[in-house]
């Protein structure tokens, strides 16, 4: 059972990556499990690797790896010949990742708009809080496509430079 080489900065980078995934819901095994997978230099890694690197126990690691991998955040591949597997951040659904987390702010601002329409007049300050986010949403959903289309004339022209 090998122990991942991490260096001090990365493993702060794990720690501090670990703690955002971990306030987004996830919890605290599974957190540095994903951090890890994207900060060690090593891609790849067994069960037992990620266990001994985070030092956490079977079922700690066990338990993390399976919500991982319901939630598309970590996938495995085996290799021939060996019969362990082999985890991997999902970074092939990153973007439909980020596609999903708009639709669902998507909806939330529409329900928002329909909690704005009920909302009584006497709470003024309130509602027009609730109307400047909906306004912001709005204006976010009808610009995230023209920023995601620049982005990806930029993305092509850097990769087509190196």
């Amino acid at each position: 059972m090998n122990v991942i080489k991490i260096t001090n900065e990365q493993l702060q980078l794990v720690e501090k990556l670990g703690v955002v995934f971990d306030k987004s819901g996830l919890q605290p095994a599974a957190a540095r499990i994903a951090s890890l997978l994207l900060v060690a230099d090593q891609v790849e890694m067994t069960f037992d690797e990620i266990r001994k690197t985070l030092n956490l126990s079977k079922s700690a690691t066990s338990n993390a790896i399976n919500t991982l991998l319901q939630c598309d955040r970590v996938e495995y591949i085996t290799k021939t010949g060996d019969r362990k597997r082999y985890f991997r951040s999902n970074m092939t659904l990153w973007k439909e990742g980020i596609a999903e987390k708009f639709q669902e702010m998507e909806a939330v601002q529409k329900i928002m708009r329909e909690i704005l329409a009920q909302r009584p007049e006497t709470t003024k300050d309130f509602n027009q809080n609730l109307a400047d986010m909906i306004s912001m949403f709005e204006f976010i959903f009808r610009e995230l496509p023209i920023l995601y289309k620049r982005w990806e004339v930029e993305n092509k022209r850097a990769i087509s430079h190196t």
